[in-house]
């Protein structure tokens, strides 16, 4: 069955939590904030939080998700907070599906750059490949960030269609 993209739900947070969890690579404290991202945008509305998001299902279960925001202080930057595929539905192009909605939305607000950062570790290998395949470039690397021997790579994009810096492919 063809993947469905629709909008957060409140009986969504306890899939969420299971999904991130699942990847077996987010620390309990990372868990914990997804889950007060989900909780946060039901109890404010998506834009009075700040966070948004995007959902995907296949064969109605949830198969991925991905949450962003304006990054306050800026004009037209945005930050990806989570882009995350269930481990049984990776491979499939979920991720890149979940990424050109959330690019659409953020164009469709005045966006013009999205921030993502992940860790430098070899277990977020495939996110790293990933953000690169699809446009992103490294803007900054801090060593030991999240932990000794754990970094935190930003990678930036400059949404096609919007002016701004060029952040090269």
């Amino acid at each position: 069955m063809e993947p469905l993209t629709r909008q957060l739900r409140r009986d969504d947070v306890a899939d969420i939590v299971a999904m991130v969890e699942a990847t077996a690579v987010f620390r309990p404290a990372e868990v914990e904030i997804a889950r007060e991202l989900v909780l946060e945008a039901l109890g404010k509305g998506e834009e009075d939080s700040g966070y948004h998001f995007l959902l995907l299902e296949v064969d109605g279960v949830l198969a991925g998700y991905a949450c962003w925001g304006p990054t306050p202080g800026t004009e037209g930057t945005w930050d990806l907070y989570w882009l995350v595929v269930a481990p049984a539905c990776q491979g499939r192009g979920l991720a890149s599906r979940l990424l050109v909605g959330v690019e659409e939305a953020v164009r469709g607000q005045g966006g013009r750059l999205l921030v993502a950062e992940t860790s430098d570790t070899g277990d977020y290998a495939q996110a790293q490949g990933f953000y690169r395949a699809r446009g992103f470039a490294l803007a900054a690397h801090i060593p030991h960030f999240y932990k000794p021997d754990d970094g935190k790579l930003i990678l930036v994009r400059t949404l096609p269609g919007r002016g701004g810096v060029r952040t090269g492919t």
